[in-house]
């Protein structure tokens, strides 16, 4: 202590020293003016985007201001325009579309008749268990049921709960359902949500004003595992936070815990870990994530939104997992999608907490408005009671039997198309799955490549990347008669055949994926996706190619 005291008076004789015959003033101003580039600086160096990703950024926007840079990137995105506005429009048989309201409205039976001709357009027959996820469950019997009872509710607003009681008492029951599914105690408490993004962006908003409000960190941050789901992204932009991705094990896949313990800092607000993750279908150690949440004091927020609904019931189906719910210490939320696993129509998931706490930080609530005092529990104001009254009629139709019974068929199936796919040469899963995702790669070519000729078979598969992998997720439709074996049958022949006679012409995803790998500047890619988007909502029809015509006869293909 003497040492650090004689220092100190070391420096401040030297400081006057200098300054001596310095005009007070001088001191001032030059004080002022380090303290301020000091300031800048920190600013500068510490942001939420490292110093060489922005300066990257910097130096592709400075690219795009030469003339043949941008000229050359603007035609290439407007030739992508055109291609996906072609296969908006091929994709519903070159129909016109109705750009402003009809003179005089519809009679009951021709709104009826066209409703029906736009639900049959599209190639791929979901039906019979082509499509990876998409479309989770379907028979007669529940699609008869959900939509009668949505039409008891239709009109209904849980917004106005002393208006419809009702459907307010069907969303209490269907998230405390919920939360005694993953051993939630008495104070566990949730809210329907209208999908899993939603659910994760509730959770980041819950953590954001906790962290703000009860611990006093001014700017927080989440701690998310490269392969969480990009709604923790989106969360961040829209709430203003701060995010960091957590590598993973590049051979389990799942997060990497020693990471993730140095990566923690004093505006850690949130840890997250997937239960199962989208990309390869497996489970990161969410145990040893709690465990850090513990230590450091951190929530923790489990992401059940795809498999919730099937790892809530798979020890009862005789596939016993590693703990993952409120069971565990230290797990403080879990988000889980009814509308997937849970075999609810599109539009509702659930965000469940451990305490009311938690989810008091999610609410909004403005007290001084003039038009009354205004209390939200979600994002949304108004919402259908409709489609909640539909949530919980699925799941009381299927009932605790009726959920092992479907998750004991996803699994056994998922689990045979995983041990048979890991035996064909030329291809290998990624990690260990354990649910219902089985995610594939290769390093003797393209997995595009097979997923292309996939594709031509009828299979719509979901692609990825880094690593580069397709993956598919099994419904309760994969488990119809004969659906996995042709699964394994077409993947075994096309692989055969992609190495016997490997492909001189990449197919449409190879081509996609390989193109946006070689792109270093990745905001084109973001501009090839706000093309996708505008695709999606324009309504410019494209003109039908005629089939190409020899001898006067038409190609049989067209």
């Amino acid at each position: 202590m003497e040492g650090v005291r004689y220092c100190l008076m070391q420096l401040e004789d030297y400081i006057n020293e200098i300054c001596k015959d310095t005009p007070s003033w001088e001191i001032i101003l030059k004080t002022v003016g380090v303290t301020l580039i000091l300031v800048w600086l920190k600013g500068f160096l510490f942001q939420d985007e490292s110093l060489f990703t922005r300066g990257k950024k910097t130096v592709f926007k400075l690219a795009r201001k030469i003339p043949a840079v941008r000229n050359k990137i603007e035609s290439e995105v407007a030739k992508v325009s055109v291609s996906m506005n072609e296969t908006m429009n091929k994709s519903i048989d070159y129909a016109p579309y109705i750009t402003k309201l009809p003179a005089d409205g519809w009679k009951y039976d021709h709104v009826i008749d066209e409703a029906a001709k736009y639900t049959r357009y599209g190639h791929y027959n979901w039906k019979e268990g082509c499509a990876s996820g998409t479309v989770y469950n379907y028979n007669k019997s529940l699609t008869d049921l959900t939509t009668e009872v949505y039409g008891l509710a239709a009109w209904s607003n849980p917004l106005h709960a002393d208006v419809f009681p009702g459907v307010r008492k069907m969303e209490a029951e269907v998230v405390r359902m919920c939360c005694t599914m993953f051993h939630g105690d008495a104070k566990s408490c949730g809210c329907i949500t209208s999908g899993g993004t939603e659910s994760i962006v509730l959770a980041c908003k819950a953590y954001r004003d906790y962290a703000i409000n009860v611990k006093g960190i001014r700017k927080p941050e989440i701690l998310v595992p490269v392969t969480g789901h990009a709604a923790f992204d989106k969360a961040a932009q829209l709430l203003g936070m701060a995010i960091k991705h957590v590598p993973i094990d590049p051979v389990t896949m799942k997060v990497d815990i020693s990471i993730m313990k140095k990566m923690i800092s004093s505006r850690t607000c949130m840890l997250a870990g997937s239960a199962p993750q989208f990309p390869h279908g497996v489970i990161d150690p969410i145990e040893e994530i709690a465990s850090l949440g513990v230590q450091y004091d951190i929530p923790v927020h489990v992401d059940a939104c795809l498999g919730g609904f099937l790892i809530a019931f798979m020890e009862e189906a005789g596939y016993p997992l590693a703990p993952f719910d409120f069971r565990v210490e230290g797990i403080t939320s879990i988000s889980a999608d009814t509308h997937k696993y849970g075999y609810a129509p599109k539009g509702t998931s659930v965000i469940l907490y451990s305490d009311p706490k938690f989810r008091h930080h999610q609410f909004f609530v403005t007290p001084d408005w003039p038009g009354g005092i205004y209390a939200t529990a979600t994002i949304a104001g108004s919402r259908s009671g409709g489609i909640i009254a539909s949530c919980w009629a699925a799941m009381v139709y299927h009932g605790l039997s009726g959920y092992v019974e479907l998750t004991r068929k996803i699994v056994e199936t998922a689990q045979r198309i995983s041990k048979e796919c890991s035996n064909i040469p030329g291809i290998f899963v990624y990690g260990n799955p354990e649910v219902s995702v089985v995610s594939f790669g290769s390093e003797k070519f393209s997995i595009y490549t097979l997923a292309d000729a996939m594709n031509k078979r009828g299979w719509n598969l979901n692609s990825l990347q880094y690593p580069a992998s397709v993956h598919i997720a099994v419904t309760v439709l994969h488990t119809q008669p004969g659906i996995a074996d042709k699964f394994i049958s077409d993947m075994k022949e096309i692989t055969q055949d992609l190495i016997e006679s490997p492909p001189k012409v990449e197919g449409e995803s190879a081509a996609m994926y390989g193109m946006a790998a070689s792109i270093p500047d990745r905001s084109v890619i973001g501009e090839i996706a706000w093309v996708y988007l505008d695709a999606v909502y324009s309504t410019i029809g494209a003109k039908k190619q005629e089939p190409v015509v020899s001898n006067g006869i038409k190609n049989p293909e067209e």
